[in-house]
């Protein structure tokens, strides 16, 4: 077989090798491709329709799902675990050492539609979320959200992939409507009036004006580092009304089918958050004050924090067309 024989196939034929390759492993699936000089050890699992570029290696305990693409001299290591439909770009890194050299037993999960660049390094235990983008380079340090651009030594969020962005909209102090609807499912920014005045100006929301409904409790995010995430969880039950008093920050609202991007840097703009939505805040500018109100009171219960879990409980709730 030449090297032209061997491509990102997409068939049911028996899987292929390059003469110069050497495959220890037994479990390749249906129409996987292996290029020259690749090396894939024996306890290595390796899904359908699978394509590694030149020279990658797979090592031993290695999991790949279906349709996953190598691309020439990427190196995973043991305890990598990749799902379908991934993309893993030249000589980008998987291993399973730390800092120092010494091993690392922390598994390292690569969610389905992610795409690794070129010469990225992700360490051990720095899981990246469905659909998020690893550029070119980067080094990934800590897990990735769903749907996250990250970029950089260390790796930051950049952006959210395929997000739209909403919100800073008008001039500060002029009406507007109140709410804005979005795509995402019941999500809505709240605007009311600045009542300016020569002693200072007023900004009140009752309900149905602004607070769609009665808070149960409140509380106040402040003093967060601008390179970190807060939220990155689902309530099953509670509705939450969120208001920047004082600086900026972006808000990531996900129903599952449709994500969008708020950007909240005045008081009289609010984001209007009900059950069953997704959420991440990240860019706190240094003197951002968030105050969140709250339909319930805590409940531990109420929380969703595992991604995959809150797409399950999205699909029981709207049926399994709208998230086909």
């Amino acid at each position: 077989m030449s090297d032209a024989d061997v491509g990102p196939g997409r068939s049911s034929e028996p899987p292929a090798q390059h003469p110069s390759a050497v495959v220890d492993s037994q479990r390749l699936g249906a129409g996987t491709r292996v290029s020259a000089f690749c090396r894939v050890q024996a306890t290595a699992v390796i899904g359908a329709n699978c394509f590694l570029g030149e020279g990658a290696l797979v090592e031993d305990g290695v999991c790949l799902g279906d349709r996953v693409t190598v691309h020439s001299g990427a190196r995973l290591h043991a305890g990598l675990r990749v799902e379908d439909d991934v993309v893993i770009g030249c000589n980008a890194a998987f291993p399973n050492d730390s800092f120092t050299g010494a091993p690392d037993a922390r598994p390292t999960i690569v969610r389905r539609g992610a795409l690794i660049g070129a010469n990225a390094t992700v360490l051990p235990g720095a899981n990246i979320g469905q659909h998020a983008v690893v550029g070119a380079g980067a080094v990934v340090t800590r897990s990735v959200p769903p749907h996250a651009i990250v970029v950089g030594n260390p790796a930051r969020i950049l952006r959210y992939n395929s997000s739209l962005q909403a919100g800073s909209g008008g001039t500060a102090g002029s009406p507007m409507p109140c709410p804005e609807p979005s795509a995402v499912a019941g999500v809505s920014l709240e605007r009311v009036e600045v009542i300016k005045d020569v002693r200072g100006n007023l900004i009140a929301r009752e309900i149905g004006k602004g607070l769609p409904f009665a808070p149960q409790r409140c509380f106040v995010v402040l003093d967060v580092p601008g390179k970190e995430l807060r939220g990155a969880h689902a309530h099953r039950h509670c509705q939450q009304l969120l208001v920047c008093l004082r600086g900026s920050l972006s808000v990531v609202a996900d129903d599952g089918t449709n994500l969008r991007e708020f950007v909240l840097d005045r008081p009289e703009l609010a984001l209007y958050l009900p059950p069953m939505i997704w959420s991440i805040q990240y860019k706190y500018s240094s003197d951002a004050m968030l105050l969140v109100l709250a339909s319930e009171p805590y409940a531990a219960e109420d929380y969703i924090r595992d991604y995959d879990e809150f797409l399950r409980q999205r699909v029981r709730l709207d049926g399994p067309g709208r998230h086909a």
